[in-house]
């Protein structure tokens, strides 16, 4: 017997947030450095029914994680080239950024002004930049969607250099990921 298609509406933006916790959690064991990670959201019950080893009986989310293996690190065409089945209600992705601090940019302009007819040369000039800069703090994004619009982002600081991991959000926090997610339930 198969479930009934899953009603993506009935999932709130803290269910969201919570996978989006897992999806971290996941992702600390990997080791820094590695490539970004793209999740399908589905819902608990529904993964318990068609794969009920995979789910702990105590489990009480509304969605888990599932890993999805993927052949690329170039995230744009993988976003792009990703379609979805029914029974996945969201996605989500992990991925490492680079944060400076706001006194940065004049840094960053002064790199980029030479190359700006090169846009490759410029990006990895911008990286490079990024990477050297004293003040960058390194970081995971997690972004994610839910097929009834619901975004959430999260911000999982490095810990050490008096970091302490915990787990930040703004409203405002990684807009074009969260459209590119978006975008795999309409493509």
């Amino acid at each position: 017997m198969t479930s009934p298609e899953p009603a993506a509406a009935a999932f709130s933006q803290a269910d969201l947030g919570n996978a989006l916790a897992q999806c971290l959690a996941y992702t600390a064991e990997l080791p820094w450095g590695s490539q970004p990670t793209l999740f399908g959201l589905v819902p608990t019950g529904v993964l318990a029914e068609q794969a009920p080893g995979l789910v702990d009986p105590d489990d009480d989310s509304a969605l888990s994680p599932v890993v999805q293996e993927t052949d690329t690190a170039e995230l744009e065409q993988l976003l792009t080239t990703v379609s979805w089945p029914a029974a996945v209600v969201g996605c989500a992705l992990v991925s490492e950024i680079t944060l400076l601090p706001p006194d940065a940019e004049a840094d960053l302009d002064a790199a980029l002004e030479p190359l700006l007819a090169d846009p490759v040369a410029a990006d990895e000039a911008a990286r490079q930049a990024a990477h050297a800069h004293p003040g960058r703090q390194t970081a995971r994004l997690a972004a994610g969607v839910l097929r009834n619009g619901k975004r959430v982002a999260l911000l999982a600081l490095r810990e050490g250099d008096g970091q302490s991991g915990d787990l930040q959000t703004h409203p405002n926090l990684a807009p074009n990921v969260l459209d590119a997610l978006a975008q795999t339930f309409h493509g």
